[in-house]
């Protein structure tokens, strides 16, 4: 095994069979010993390479890889595209921080399709969903950017973006394709409604660019009764000068984690996801029915990837669950001292949690439950809506 400090020399590529690569770069191939890629990079490079090379596959699970890595001083490694751009020359920086590094980047493939469609690309808001969850995809899109390009995956694709953008009511943007970007005799682009890309297959790899057709309102502060509530009953919901004011003292601008238990109708968690769209929001619900009422909610009002968990909070498996940063209790079930401690020992440290009281009895069980857990209640508001009986919202830090 190699003692000397090693080196990484990062080399991208496009799609192309007939790769032309500048004198430097050429020189680095046909001197190397030791190369690296996917099993795609290595079908375009084969012939390039000299003869008795070495090529080691990146699969994973990439240790294996790192593994094979450890006995060779100097590895050449192609990559899609640039390799700083979510590519695999991050994964060195951070896998091997001390190697020497030397990139020769290309174009990334959203800098291609932008190319293709003579689309100037600097306000384009980028986002991977390569191996990825849909969090800030769904940002981009409830943040209403004009151009937002993609990243996609085998799983990932643009027919199932589109699909997944249209049951949320994103319906105000157009996509283009780009397929096979960089491949001469294979390459194609295409420019389609949400409804056609929906409807098509792509060959693999491909990317796409979205453009904001209009605007697509975001209010700050929903109506009641434009939700869809449980059995009709417009007081199991929590009402919108209410639910504002929660958001403001649970001040979830600088958190990344909320918790929603007793999300019932989903006012508080979808009013959440449409103000601070980087959020994960957890919802916990009792009632089997909750999960219908969330999602039909949160499809009218567009805010994805809220989790939801039905049944008992407290027997819930929460160890996948991210902790949180900030916890709304709307229902308790009669169990809110112990629902309080179970949050006290996943709650980050500088966390808080806020209770809305419909009566004194339930004020002093939160009461109880924070002074047990060594937290304390940090403020207090006192409100009537209309006929409605006196809310007390509580913040605890």
């Amino acid at each position: 095994m190699q003692t000397t400090k090693q080196q990484y020399i990062v080399i991208g590529i496009s799609d192309d069979h007939e790769q032309e690569f500048l004198p430097e770069v050429r020189k680095v191939i046909v001197t190397g010993h030791v190369f690296s890629g996917g099993v795609r990079h290595r079908e375009i490079m084969q012939p390039h390479l000299p003869q008795g090379a070495v090529w080691i596959d990146i699969t994973v699970p990439l240790s294996d890889v790192f593994r094979q890595y450890a006995f060779h001083e100097q590895i050449i490694v192609f990559a899609s595209g640039d390799p700083l751009f979510f590519g695999f020359a991050n994964t060195l920086l951070r896998e091997f921080p001390t190697a020497e590094l030397k990139l020769f980047p290309s174009f990334n493939s959203l800098q291609m399709l932008a190319h293709r469609l003579l689309l100037p690309y600097q306000d384009m808001r980028v986002v991977s969903l390569t191996g990825r969850p849909w969090l800030r995809f769904d940002q981009a899109l409830i943040e209403g950017e004009m151009l937002i390009g993609v990243l996609t995956d085998r799983e990932k694709t643009p027919s199932v973006i589109a699909r997944r953008m249209l049951s949320f009511g994103y319906d105000n943007y157009t996509m283009a394709v780009g397929e096979r970007l960089g491949n001469k005799t294979l390459e194609h682009v295409g420019h389609y409604t949400l409804e056609e890309a929906a409807a098509r297959d792509y060959a693999f790899p491909n990317n796409i660019l979205l453009r904001r057709t209009h605007i697509r309102p975001k209010p700050l502060g929903i109506p009641d009764h434009d939700f869809h509530l449980l059995d009709g009953r417009v007081n199991m919901i929590t009402k919108m000068p209410i639910r504002l004011l929660t958001l403001h003292m649970l001040a979830l601008h600088d958190k990344q984690s909320f918790w929603d238990i007793g999300s019932c109708t989903g006012s508080v968690s979808i009013e959440a996801k449409l103000q601070f769209p980087y959020l994960q929001i957890t919802a916990f619900e009792q009632r089997p029915e909750g999960k219908e009422l969330l999602e039909s909610n949160a499809r009218k009002f567009g805010t994805p990837g809220i989790d939801l968990h039905i049944g008992d909070f407290l027997q819930t498996d929460l160890s996948s669950v991210s902790r949180p940063d900030a916890v709304f209790i709307g229902g308790h079930g009669g169990k809110l001292i112990d629902i309080i401690r179970r949050v006290h020992s996943l709650l980050n440290e500088r966390g808080v949690i806020v209770f809305n009281s419909v009566s004194a009895t339930s004020r002093q069980l939160f009461e109880e439950g924070i002074r047990q857990t060594g937290r304390r209640i940090t403020q207090t508001y006192h409100i009537q809506i209309d006929q409605h009986n006196p809310i007390d919202v509580l913040k605890a830090e």
